[in-house]
């Protein structure tokens, strides 16, 4: 069966699924957007998904022309729909159609998307033997330009550090901040093991506040035996960590296991990640 997309309160096939070429979300990145996984016909954290997604929209003065009810029965709805039980789901809500001009003013509404669909970010080798990093020449936007916790649909600067790491032969790859910092990677969250103790950047350094992310702090702070920390990273810190791993919606929890040449650990996933890999599948 062919996908449906859900624009504006109706469903069209996927081939005939359009906006005006005057969206200033096409026009100028004007827009933000939310990725969420569903799970035997169950939406992952959709109620987080969603606070975020509204503020998101609120930082930038967008306003969703639906209430977070409606929006959520909207998705519930657009799965049924295609008829998916296990998928990866796309909300995208832009400024809607306006001018060739910058002005939102002209630009009356917004504009709803959502798109539910399958989704394979890395292969299922890499989760067996781990991903590996480099680190990346573009830096992460600093907050005081466009702040990190806007899931804004101008992604040009992960896409610029995206397009280095593949370049360089890898998947992924480790963003810095403005002061040399480790933020997170493209599209992913960072997290290392040492000594027992799990650490992430913390949200200031430029890091998004995964869903994700979150999931697995809670995960740790509820297993006794693995401590949980936020600081600031330094590649250093990564290339003698005891383990080390990514986290997002599409990639859940992916290993890494060498960066810039660095070996990591062993070499191999640790027992510490596949734990918390384990409990997040739980």
């Amino acid at each position: 069966m062919g996908r449906k997309i859900y624009i504006d309160g109706k469903y069209y096939d996927k081939e005939d699924a359009k906006i005006s070429v005057f969206d200033h979300g096409l026009l100028y990145g004007d827009g933000v957007f939310e990725g969420i996984r569903s799970y035997n016909s169950l939406v992952f954290k959709l109620k987080e998904h969603i606070t975020r997604l509204y503020e998101s929209a609120k930082t930038i003065m967008l306003e969703i022309p639906l209430a977070k009810d409606e929006f959520t029965k909207a998705i519930i709805a657009t799965l049924k729909v295609n008829k998916l039980k296990d998928s990866y789901i796309r909300l995208i809500v832009t400024r809607g159609k306006g001018d060739l001009g910058l002005d939102p003013r002209k630009c009356p509404k917004a504009t709803i998307i959502i798109i539910a669909d399958k989704i394979t970010l890395y292969p299922e080798k890499l989760y067996k033997e781990g991903l590996e990093l480099i680190t990346v020449a573009t830096r992460r936007n600093i907050p005081e330009a466009l702040n990190p916790q806007i899931k804004s649909l101008n992604y040009l600067n992960n896409i610029m550090g995206k397009i280095e790491a593949i370049r360089g032969g890898c998947e992924e790859g480790i963003m810095l901040n403005h002061a040399g910092y480790v933020v997170e990677c493209t599209g992913d969250n960072i997290f290392i093991v040492k000594n027992n103790t799990l650490i992430t950047p913390p949200i200031y350094v430029g890091a998004l506040a995964g869903i994700t992310r979150n999931a697995v702090i809670d995960i740790a702070k509820c297993a006794k035996s693995i401590a949980f920390l936020e600081d600031v990273l330094t590649r250093h810190d990564i290339f003698n960590a005891d383990e080390c791993f990514l986290t997002g919606t599409a990639a859940e929890i992916i290993p890494v296991v060498k960066l810039d040449g660095r070996v990591i650990g062993n070499g191999k996933p640790g027992k510490r990640t596949l734990f918390l890999r384990n409990e997040f599948k739980k």
